[in-house]
């Protein structure tokens, strides 16, 4: 799949912004048709970071979200910063 087509967007909830200051997670919303590979493919191709563990859920609504386990070199705040949410 196209690394753009695989990530939505990031979520910003309370939950979403703690995890990444406490277990340096980034959740992400992302195609409900990407497995764990494309997904770890299209945000270590995009933001050049390096991914570790994948949990993935699909919601009630009907969307599939991604909580993605970064490396400790790179800090998820510092992920969300450059996309603009923090």
């Amino acid at each position: 799949m196209d690394s753009y087509k695989v990530i939505k967007y990031p979520l910003t909830t309370e939950k979403a912004v703690k995890m990444m200051e406490t277990e340096n997670k980034l959740t992400l919303i992302v195609d409900r048709k990407a497995k764990k590979q494309d997904i770890k493919n299209a945000v270590e191709e995009l933001f050049k970071v390096k991914v570790i563990k994948i949990t993935t859920l699909h919601t009630p609504d009907n969307k599939k979200k991604a909580y993605l386990l970064l490396s400790p070199d790179t800090p998820a705040i510092d992920i969300a910063t450059k996309l603009g949410l923090m």
